[in-house]
């Protein structure tokens, strides 16, 4: 019994020394960071780029209705 609590020690301990996964959050965060600030930075200019991803969707969602024809 004693060995399995050293096991699960020497694992608990591992775990709270693993730095792996702080990166991944630190990456996560400045990938957050950058797409807010092109949101803000590219404002009203995506208004084209609106209409096109609104045609495109409406697009697939004919294809894709039963009895559709796709243009």
């Amino acid at each position: 019994m004693n060995k399995f609590f050293h096991t699960v020690n020497k694992s608990v301990v591992s775990f709270v020394q693993d730095e792996e996964g702080a990166q991944v959050v630190e990456y996560a965060l400045i990938i957050a960071v950058v797409s807010i600030g092109l949101v803000v930075a590219l404002g009203n200019s995506t208004s084209g780029l609106q209409k096109s991803f609104t045609t495109l969707v409406s697009r697939v969602t004919t294809c894709f209705t039963a009895g559709s024809t796709c243009s």
